[in-house]
């Protein structure tokens, strides 16, 4: 591939076999900050060579992120981009480990919640949450007193602070993409969703590993102790699943996410595939495909209300986050910020095509032989778009019936 991403990057070399499963590595096409801020510029560019290489660039952006595309990119240069992560990171397993009590305190004095019940004790995943808002000149705003207290002094006294400071860099990332396809799509549809919205969703994530599920459930059964034994006892652990996270799209306009990085119980480790385990579902090429990304760039996926938004030009991305097999110590940290429309916006199907509506099936057999069983698979585990949006829904509606249709009483999701 060349530098401006002429071709969807699937690597021949990433093809391998992770115990007896091939695994297709795909190498993200990567924008490099600076470009994107030239992009964004209302200055004219010095020459004309210059006009020419941010076209190309622009194109490949649409190409990556559209129809023929994987749906997502990610960004690379970005300012304080190790830095913030990295401070976050160990926070996000220690929050997932603490009893319920105190955790609750130090999540309560930086303004932080929860989007998942971690009272179940075989949760595969800790996500603590905040909604941070910004104004129409994209002015932060930043959350509540950041003073320290008892609980959340210590290894925890800049939660809260640092989780805005990423949250909002990444933020901006998603607001000057936005810009950048508005001017290719024409008009100015995402940017303006975005702004009018003035809010997103951040989330520090720690998935799981066996002996972390293992720890959890012997501090519960030893509450009154308030030790917690990180080594555990895996015997009593379902270590058999191999998603961290089940098949779905997300239903915003972008998904920005930190490479993760991995750990052996309490120490930083490198991928053991040199993959992120993030893994989306190619449905031209009928065929899963493991994302790669390099060190400290930001991921950018595209959700549904883009792809409606933009008319069928973006295309939202299907994706689940692989648990590797017998790697019972291995934990997984990231950040992610999620951008919306406002919940008061209305979508209009009038010039979407019908086709998008729907996964198609393929007759395909690219990539590898069980490609046909896995689009059946999730056709059965993943709602079609078609069941949960309809002509003039506002996004709040929208939100509400995808919710239901995937995890509702009798959601596809909802006993998995």
């Amino acid at each position: 591939m060349d530098e401006f991403g002429s071709s969807i990057p699937i690597s021949t070399s990433g093809l391998k076999f992770n115990g007896e499963k091939m695994e297709r590595v795909l190498e993200l096409y990567e924008l490099q900050y600076s470009d994107l801020m030239k992009l964004c510029s209302d200055q004219k560019p010095a020459s004309n060579e210059e006009i020419d290489r941010l076209k190309l660039i622009s194109e490949s952006i649409m190409r990556n992120l559209g129809r023929d595309g994987p749906g997502l990119m990610c960004i690379h240069g970005v300012p304080e981009a190790r830095a913030l992560p990295e401070t976050l990171f160990p926070l996000a397993r220690k929050l997932a480990l603490l009893n319920d009590d105190h955790r609750k305190r130090i999540l309560k004095d930086h303004n932080l919640g929860s989007d998942v019940p971690l009272k179940n004790l075989d949760r595969t995943v800790s996500s603590f949450a905040m909604q941070m808002k910004y104004d129409q000149e994209f002015s932060y705003k930043p959350k509540g007193d950041q003073t320290a207290t008892e609980f959340s002094g210590g290894e925890f006294k800049d939660l809260g602070f640092k989780f805005q400071q990423l949250g909002f860099l990444m933020m901006e990332l998603g607001l000057r993409l936005a810009r950048v396809c508005d001017e290719s799509i024409g008009g100015c549809e995402l940017e303006q969703s975005l702004l009018q919205c003035g809010t997103a969703k951040g989330r520090l994530i720690h998935y799981h590993s066996v002996t972390d599920n293992s720890a959890i459930k012997t501090a519960a059964k030893h509450a009154r102790s308030g030790k917690v034994n990180l080594k555990g006892d895996i015997s009593s652990v379902d270590g058999d699943s191999n998603l961290w996270q089940q098949w779905h799209y997300d239903y915003g306009i972008f998904t920005i996410l930190t490479a993760p990085i991995f750990m052996l119980s309490e120490q930083k480790c490198e991928s053991p595939s040199g993959h992120t385990y993030l893994q989306v579902f190619h449905p031209e090429m009928n065929c899963t495909l493991m994302v790669k990304a390099s060190k400290g760039s930001f991921i950018v996926q595209v959700g549904e209300s883009a792809d409606v938004l933009s008319k069928g030009k973006l295309r939202a991305t299907l994706h689940s986050v692989v648990r590797p097999a017998k790697m019972e110590h291995l934990s997984r940290e990231t950040f992610v910020v999620f951008l919306q429309p406002a919940w008061t916006k209305r979508f209009s199907l009038s010039d979407y095509p019908v086709d998008h509506l729907t996964l198609r099936d393929q007759d395909s057999e690219s990539c590898n032989g069980e490609a046909n069983g896995l689009s059946r698979k999730i056709h059965e585990i993943v709602p079609p778009l078609f069941s949960r949006l309809r002509d003039g829904m506002t996004f709040a509606e929208f939100s509400r019936e995808t919710t239901k249709r995937y995890y509702g009483g009798k959601g596809l999701q909802s006993n998995r």
